[in-house]
């Protein structure tokens, strides 16, 4: 079966603020195709199945932080309402509150999604502690093995190469007294 909506798509809608991944009132409106105003009052009606940990509401800087990264969010710039973020435990309530047929559909492939990003990271950080075990134990025999696949393991940080000509001090000191003569 073809899902409804791509897990690109949604990936690209999942957000990690306040250290959660969650997605975006406006976008989870848009996914269910449904107006933003339409999602929230099913909410509120609902508030009793949403207890903390399942959403909160975007303070003003985390508000301006979305907008400065995502063009989509542009319209919220001078807006004075603040848009509430569903952790991955009240997207799956969504789907309690909202009864369509789409919007069972879309909660299903979000919900995927949100397994295979908890996957991936999982599986990344068991690469890491392995990578580290063997390093522990082959340290000195594949140093420079280890150190490649840490730099690539980790990126944030690539090297700094200096731009430019080097010029060595006793050139420099050679010229000086040769022009003094």
């Amino acid at each position: 079966m073809k899902a409804l909506i791509p897990s690109e798509v949604i990936e690209q809608r999942i957000f990690l603020i306040r250290g959660e991944k969650v997605m975006i009132d406006r976008d989870l409106a848009e996914l269910y195709e449904v107006q933003t105003k339409v999602l929230n009052q099913s909410v509120k009606r609902n508030i009793d199945r949403f207890p903390d940990g399942f959403m909160f509401k975007l303070s003003k800087q985390e508000r301006d932080e979305l907008v400065t990264i995502c063009d989509r969010f542009e319209t919220l710039k001078h807006s004075t309402s603040f848009p509430f973020a569903f952790t991955e435990l009240g997207v799956a309530m969504l789907s309690s509150v909202l009864k369509s047929k789409r919007a069972i559909q879309v909660n299903i492939q979000i919900m995927k999604t949100f397994v295979h990003l908890r996957r991936m990271f999982t599986e990344n950080k068991e690469l890491s502690l392995r990578l580290e075990e063997l390093e522990k134990k082959y340290d000195k025999q594949f140093k420079i093995v280890f150190d490649i696949l840490n730099q690539l393991l980790s990126p944030e940080n690539p090297p700094k190469h200096r731009m430019g000509f080097y010029v060595k001090e006793k050139v420099a000191q050679y010229s000086v007294k040769k022009n003094r003569n």
